[in-house]
């Protein structure tokens, strides 16, 4: 049975993978990849540190050491998709963002004016 194009996968607990629709897990990748800096599979402290680096950010060993600890063990891929679909559980589909935000856009430009806000 197909299903229905543009429906969004129903959340299940067993399958993390169940809880997004290709392109999420595309892109989750892609986001996975850019972390995992010396490309070995897993997220690491140094991965973190030399992402940060690659963004003009200086972090400190125990700022990147707190961002791993939100998996039990090594962080892979699947235990980030995990994570991520966690994070993500309470908040708004991108459409009703992308219609708030457009409420705020108010000249149309993509960018919220300062003293709308």
């Amino acid at each position: 049975m197909s299903k229905a194009k543009g429906k969004k996968p129903q959340r299940s607990g067993s399958n993390v993978f169940a809880n997004f629709d290709q392109q999420q897990i595309q892109e989750f990748k892609e986001a996975f990849t850019i972390i995992d800096q010396d490309r070995d599979g897993f997220i690491s402290e140094k991965d973190l540190k030399d992402m940060w680096a690659s963004l003009g950010i200086v972090q400190d060993d125990k700022f990147c050491a707190e961002m791993t600890k939100v998996s039990p063990g090594q962080l892979n891929f699947t235990a980030f998709l995990t994570f991520m679909g966690e994070k993500l559980a309470d908040t708004d589909p991108e459409d009703v963002l992308h219609n708030a935000f457009a409420c705020f856009d108010v000249h149309n430009t993509g960018a919220i004016d300062q003293k709308t806000v």
